[in-house]
């Protein structure tokens, strides 16, 4: 069993910040990547950010680059993600997720982020 827990969502206005963390426990293998997707209502779940947790390589989705910034603390087995200067298109369900190092996948239960304009 697996659980992710997330947390750091909310309100903020447009020009806001936010930060977001997900902890991961439970049995599973090694952890090769963290990161975080969102969806925002009618739509698919897009990447917004991953990192590799060997090599800190990161990929940042071209919407959020500049902004958002990702980052693990590999022995708390934890991913954190935070965001700067928020848009109102930026208003999502936030989703956690961790590959381990055979490529199984895990999600979180979503945390909300909604940006006021």
């Amino acid at each position: 069993q697996v659980q992710l827990v997330e947390s750091g969502g909310g309100l903020v206005q447009a020009g806001g910040s936010l930060r977001l963390s997900c902890a991961a426990s439970g049995n599973f293998f090694s952890i090769y990547a963290m990161g975080w997707y969102r969806q925002a209502p009618g739509k698919q779940r897009d990447l917004v950010a991953t990192i590799i947790t060997s090599s800190s390589t990161t990929n940042y989705a071209d919407s959020v680059k500049g902004r958002f910034t990702i980052a693990r603390d590999n022995a708390k087995n934890t991913v954190y993600l935070q965001m700067a200067n928020l848009k109102p298109e930026d208003t999502a369900v936030y989703y956690c997720n961790v590959r381990d190092i055979y490529h199984a996948s895990y999600w979180g239960q979503g945390t909300q982020v909604t940006v006021s304009s």
